[in-house]
């Protein structure tokens, strides 16, 4: 950890308060770096968008990708106001930054009610088990897809 490490993650601290002050959403920021530069930020847009996939990593990630034309964030640094929830987790994997400051852990913002406990549970769970109901429909037709993609000769993997 450096001290330009701490320079970014106080400005995803700031992008937090920004975007709760502003009535965005939650109290949540991110700011992407590559090579020491900033790349993205984002805070949380929840509310203000109706998008519940809106929180402040995901909208970092996105502009992030935009910025550099690509679907991977090789070689990224991702600073957050709090630990990832699980889903923010999930998109961070899939990006493959190279590692990921964070301010707030997940039990500090279960104390003021973003538990994410339960998605962890339902995560763990077989689908038959979940909260949600998840029903299996038309698997055999879907597989068509998979199929057809493991013998295209042009995808582009990731």
């Amino acid at each position: 950890m450096t001290e330009r490490d701490k320079i970014f993650m106080q400005r995803a601290i700031q992008l937090a308060e920004e975007g709760m002050t502003t009535n965005s959403g939650g109290p949540f920021g991110a700011v992407i770096t590559k090579d020491g530069v900033v790349i993205a930020e984002g805070f949380n847009k929840v509310t203000s968008t109706n998008d519940p996939t809106a929180h402040a990593e995901i909208v970092a990630i996105r502009r992030a990708c935009e910025a550099l034309n690509s679907f991977q964030l090789e070689d990224c640094t991702i600073y957050t106001s709090c630990e990832p929830c699980p889903m923010c987790l999930g998109a961070i994997y899939w990006a493959r930054p190279k590692r990921v400051f964070f301010g707030c852990t997940r039990k500090d913002a279960a104390e003021i009610d973003f538990d994410d406990q339960f998605i962890y549970d339902e995560i763990a769970s077989d689908f038959e088990t979940r909260k949600i109901e998840f029903i299996p429909l038309m698997r055999n037709e879907a597989l068509r897809a998979f199929e057809q993609w493991e013998t295209k000769t042009d995808r582009r993997d990731y």
